[in-house]
């Protein structure tokens, strides 16, 4: 008879033991300086795939709040002003992109014919900020378990791409830190992948990156209310992500409190191993038959999705901003 977890990884004969071995030394290697965010998913991936998750129960709770505790950290190295002037710069092209994109996403729905709640979880993830948008837009459309986790692979997938991918790509292009920035936190889904490629990619490009995609995040409540009377839905219950709330109380308290300065590097430092440790636990969950779940179609229409978001504000941003 096959235990939960042979199913899970029907190549390997998984051991209790050295499944938790591996697990806690890899976790610990990413709490090392030598390990970046892109080679903690990696790393993440290969226990996915080789020896199994042991904790993997648990594992959508810790990326939560493990996730919410380094972007706020990140939010003690940021400048309240620089962060109004990012905000006010990117406010209508963000607009204008989550309009285009989720309209884009709704009408390759109906042409590869892939039901509706499976689109519009993939249109709302790839618009406004992956996971966390689709978690939001779930309850509301009463999307089952199938739906919600074919969303979630599509993004889940993109994003670990989207990580290796992004920085090559604009060190190719020569793109400047701020235009680097606002690209992958308008191009990239999750939050996570979003920091950990900008992290990469240099200081400025992270502190634009990260303020340019909590404002954005910020669209979920719109998004949902619209969602809310496209589905009626009469509960009209919306997940708010609060935490963001925290990141601008830490940026303030960063721009106005000159003691903060004294442990404010520390509390960054912090932020940006539980980002790492972050990448790792999402790459831990991303198994081959979680992967081999999505589906091509939906597969497609998240990839031709993403495809035109990252492109429309690659040009935007290189020729119109």
């Amino acid at each position: 008879m096959e235990t939960e977890d042979q199913k899970m990884h029907p190549f390997v004969k998984v051991n209790p033991n050295f499944q938790k071995l591996i697990f806690v030394i890899l976790l610990i290697l990413c709490l090392t300086a030598g390990v970046t965010p892109p080679i903690a998913l990696l790393l993440g991936l290969i226990v996915a795939n080789v020896s199994g998750h042991p904790f993997l129960p648990f594992n959508h709770i810790a990326i939560r709040y493990l996730l919410q505790f380094s972007v706020v950290g990140l939010g003690f190295g940021m400048n309240v002003y620089q962060a109004m002037a990012i905000g006010s710069t990117s406010f209508i092209f963000t607009v204008v992109s989550i309009i285009s994109t989720i309209a884009i996403g709704l009408l390759l729905g109906k042409w590869f014919l892939i039901d509706r709640k499976t689109v519009h979880l993939i249109s709302c993830g790839t618009a406004i900020c992956g996971g966390s948008a689709i978690a939001a837009i779930a309850p509301i459309i009463k999307s089952d378990e199938k739906q919600t986790s074919v969303a979630l692979g599509v993004i889940f997938i993109l994003n670990s791409i989207a990580l290796f991918l992004f920085p090559a790509i604009g060190h190719w292009l020569q793109l400047s830190q701020q235009e680097f920035g606002l690209w992958c936190a308008i191009a990239i889904h999750d939050t996570s992948s979003v920091v950990g490629a900008a992290n990469k990619y240099g200081a400025e490009a992270l502190s634009i990156a990260t303020t340019v995609k909590l404002a954005r995040a910020l669209w979920i409540i719109p998004v949902a209310l619209v969602t809310t009377i496209a589905f009626k839905n009469k509960s009209k219950k919306i997940n708010i992500p609060y935490f963001i709330g925290f990141f601008i109380i830490a940026m303030f308290l960063n721009t106005y409190v000159p003691q903060i300065s004294v442990i404010a590097p520390t509390i960054v430092l912090l932020a940006k191993i539980g980002l790492t440790i972050t990448l790792f636990l999402i790459g831990s969950g991303l198994n081959l038959n979680v992967l081999l779940s999505v589906g091509f179609k939906p597969l497609l229409h998240g990839v031709l999705l993403w495809l035109f978001i990252a492109s429309m504000s690659l040009v935007a941003i290189r020729y119109l901003i």
